[in-house]
């Protein structure tokens, strides 16, 4: 007996709307398209759970803190769960201040809400550190400590406090690959 079909026409919906959103911006340094990061947070959550929404929301992860859509659109959109998770997931910028200034500021925010999150928010938000950390430990290997020059933050100890803040924060997930594959790359980059 064959199994019925797979409904993603809510995923499908998601990347089509995250591929607009993100048209024409390439991923920081990487010489690809931005989508791809997206993308790949989508494959890192189904390898924790099959839950349409939660997949929808990795798609659509940074539109809301990259680029100009709004929460309110992704409500309008998606519904309140989706827009909920992705506003989880979300940067908040202060007014006025700089990136790199606010860097600190905002991160450790971003672990502090983590840490409080519900489980399907660490859930989207694993697929996107996760993500980030691959793409950090790759670099990392191919350019050793001038990765760091990329980032608005240069020193390496405050991204080794931002990664490991966020290991501690999604540590709920500890029981799935995605974080055990998180916390080695961690500790791959970030030797002493």
């Amino acid at each position: 007996m064959a199994n019925a079909p797979l409904n993603t026409e809510l995923l499908d919906r998601a990347i089509l709307f995250a591929v607009k959103a993100h048209a024409g911006t390439e991923r920081r340094g990487k010489g690809f398209p931005y989508i791809v990061h997206p993308l790949e947070a989508v494959e890192i959550v189904a390898t924790i759970t099959p839950d349409q929404e939660l997949l929808a929301a990795a798609a659509l992860h940074d539109v809301v803190e990259d680029t100009d859509i709004s929460a309110d659109d992704l409500r309008a959109e998606f519904g309140n769960r989706i827009a909920d998770l992705v506003v989880a997931e979300s940067d908040v910028f202060v007014e006025g201040v700089s990136e790199e200034d606010s860097w600190h500021t905002r991160k450790q925010a971003a672990i502090d809400r983590l840490a409080a999150a519900p489980y399907e928010a660490k859930i989207v938000a694993m697929g996107d550190k996760l993500s980030n950390m691959r793409a950090i430990a790759r670099d990392y290997v191919r350019m050793g400590d001038e990765l760091w020059k990329i980032f608005h933050v240069k020193d390496i100890t405050e991204h080794e406090w931002h990664y490991r803040g966020l290991a501690a924060s999604l540590s709920e997930l500890s029981d799935t690959f995605p974080y055990r594959e998180f916390v080695q790359l961690i500790d791959q980059v970030f030797t002493h």
